[in-house]
């Protein structure tokens, strides 16, 4: 339909318009110097901008994390405030697998949170709770990597890896009823 409408000399800007694409403003009449139409700000909308490195990040929005791996092995990791832990952790190589893309909906990013820690963090919702049912080795300091967003409270907190985690799809167990 774009083509057709193109082809007739239609503007973008006014399918879009005719498509009740409401959040473009209206169209004054085009001159050589007028521009394109542009969004207009959604209120309380942000968007993510450009992947800052670490070291463009500020000292203060900065948080020093520990992996703890399967082999017992020690990986400090520096990531962001806002951080998820689960894509931190993949960013950095530590192998915590996340099957379903942190959608809520596996517990194969099953973590162990330091204890002095566990105040600092929000208390699981009953959905992150429903799924960590479902992990093996549960402990009262289990939470889904997935559900974790860093803030400058945890700084030099542990996320220990459980020893096995079971990827139900893939695995091919099938839960006995209770």
């Amino acid at each position: 339909m774009a083509a057709s409408m193109a082809g007739r000399g239609n503007k973008a800007g006014s399918l879009l318009r005719a498509a009740g694409g409401g959040l473009w403003r209206a169209e004054a009449p085009r001159t050589p110097r007028s521009r394109a139409p542009s969004p207009l700000p959604a209120s309380g909308f942000q968007t993510a901008g450009p992947h800052q490195t670490e070291e463009e990040t500020p000292a203060e929005a900065v948080v020093n994390v520990v992996f703890v791996d399967r082999a017992g092995r020690r990986v400090p990791v520096s990531g962001r405030v806002g951080d998820n832990v689960l894509h931190l952790a993949q960013r950095h190589g530590i192998d915590l697998e996340g099957a379903c893309e942190a959608s809520l909906a596996c517990s194969t990013c099953h973590v162990y949170v330091s204890q002095e820690f566990l105040d600092a963090l929000p208390s699981p919702d009953e959905r992150e709770e429903d799924m960590l049912d479902t992990a093996p080795l549960l402990r009262e300091n289990s939470r889904l990597g997935c559900q974790l967003v860093l803030t400058p409270a945890l700084d030099g907190v542990e996320f220990t890896l459980p020893r096995v985690t079971r990827n139900f799809y893939v695995d091919g167990h099938v839960p006995r009823p209770h």
